[in-house]
């Protein structure tokens, strides 16, 4: 079973933002289509976003906890969907998870199943360990707003993005994860969504 790995988050940005997290977890990505019992995953974590359940997500304790974190950061979840919400609305139009490759439905499964958001990095352009900072000034991001980074960069903005799956032979999986979330429940993310890889 690959390592979970914590990351570090700026201290000042700790400072604001109580309980603020990232990890990661690296996994192969096999080429070609999802394999049957992905796809029968995806099938199966479709019955359980359905209608009435959906929509009554956000009152659960990890949706919930996400949606703060975006109104802190300046961000309306009624306007910009956190992340698993955002999956639940596209599981209602279109009728279910579709399977969009390997690492995308490994994505959805992690989601899915926790609440806890994912997203992918190509893990071969990354050095060290990931973490949490404000972008500096003449960096490819706002200057101050809040970034996943590398130990020599920038890498991705905090939220957004999280559907641009990179075509990559090696995935960083990567889980930016609000105070009140419990480490538990982001390995568990990070585990199942390296699972539907292996």
């Amino acid at each position: 079973m690959a390592e979970v790995r914590h990351g570090w988050v700026a201290p000042h940005v700790a400072g604001e933002l109580l309980g603020l997290g990232i990890a990661s977890i690296e996994a192969e990505v096999p080429g070609g289509r999802s394999p049957e019992g992905v796809r029968k995953r995806l099938r199966y974590l479709s019955d359980r976003f359905h209608g009435a359940d959906a929509l009554q997500m956000r009152e659960r304790p990890v949706p919930w906890a996400y949606r703060v974190l975006f109104r802190q950061i300046g961000i309306d979840p009624d306007v910009v969907r956190t992340p698993v919400e955002a999956l639940a609305l596209r599981r209602l139009h279109d009728g279910g998870f579709k399977s969009r490759g390997r690492l995308a439905d490994a994505l959805t499964i992690g989601t899915a199943d926790t609440g806890v958001a994912l997203r992918a990095l190509d893990a071969a352009t990354l050095v060290g360990d990931l973490g949490i900072r404000e972008a500096a000034p003449g960096e490819p991001f706002a200057a101050g707003s809040l970034v996943i980074a590398d130990e020599r960069a920038p890498v991705a903005p905090l939220f957004g993005g999280e559907d641009d799956v990179p075509s990559a032979s090696r995935a960083a999986i990567v889980a930016v994860h609000p105070g009140g979330v419990p480490e538990m429940t982001v390995d568990e993310a990070l585990q199942a969504a390296a699972t539907s890889l292996a």
